[in-house]
């Protein structure tokens, strides 16, 4: 039940405001075709109010999130950290795409180059490349973990907005695949982690990136692999046939983890 529930409310609570356009809409429909009057439909047409509130405040909540991170970055970099960033930023959000196109992520700029093998799992060590057409040359990496407490994600599923973003502003992004359970258990997720940057810094100077800025990422499940990544450089442990290879990483950004 739990892991219907999140499967059900995942795209609700991401995009709350198709579930406002599709309440709204139904029921304006029955409306005009006059189906309002029975007790039932107006016992519907109640739930669907309180429902409309509902994902508002989601809605609104998820808006305020920005003065969050706001207040987290001048704590970190200082008031003038904006002065400092060399890429413009969008200071406004783009409302037309928000509320008209929620489901657009793909870039025309952004070259996205689907399932590389990095190890030997099947389809669960397959990574996903994102850069810029031209192919900037020394740009930074980013490597994106998806969460799903081990059990369940995949590349593809997560982070795209990020990822083509960050790689329309001359980034190359890893989404990646690693095994889950119950394939194989810790340490085995963390391995997958640490041959993942090892296959970065063997194979990205072919893509334009300098592995010397390589930062790991992830949500949930994720955050966890990009912080052990982050804490345990170039551990033999983590690292089994593979113990030379460089792991480090410039830093880690664990998101909800």
């Amino acid at each position: 039940m739990p892991t219907m529930s999140f499967w059900f409310g995942l795209g609700l609570n991401e995009v709350p405001f198709v579930g406002i356009y599709v309440l709204v809409v139904s029921t304006a429909l029955a409306a005009a075709q006059g189906d309002l009057g029975p007790p039932g439909a107006k016992a519907a047409t109640a739930v669907a109010a309180v429902v409309t509130v509902g994902l508002a405040v989601s809605a609104w909540r998820g808006l305020r999130t920005d003065q969050v991170v706001g207040r987290a970055l001048e704590q970190g970099l200082g008031t003038g950290w904006r002065d400092r960033v060399h890429v413009p930023l969008r200071r406004h959000r783009p409302w037309a795409r928000i509320l008209l196109l929620p489901g657009l992520m793909r870039r025309r700029d952004v070259q996205r180059i689907p399932n590389i093998r990095y190890g030997d799992a099947g389809r669960r060590n397959l990574l996903d490349i994102y850069r810029r057409r031209d192919t900037p040359q020394h740009a930074p990496v980013l490597i994106y973990f998806h969460g799903g407490g081990y059990t369940s994600g995949a590349k593809n599923r997560e982070a795209r907005p990020l990822l083509y973003r960050l790689a329309g502003q001359g980034w190359v992004c890893i989404s990646a695949n690693y095994r889950l359970r119950p394939q194989t258990t810790f340490p085995g997720h963390q391995i997958d982690a640490k041959k993942i940057i090892a296959w970065v810094r063997e194979h990205f100077p072919e893509y334009g990136a300098d592995p010397s800025r390589l930062f790991v990422a992830g949500s949930s499940a994720g955050s966890n692999l990009a912080a052990l990544c982050a804490l345990t450089p170039n551990d033999p442990l983590f690292q089994p046939g593979f113990e030379l290879a460089d792991t480090t990483v410039t830093a880690a950004i664990c998101l909800y983890g």
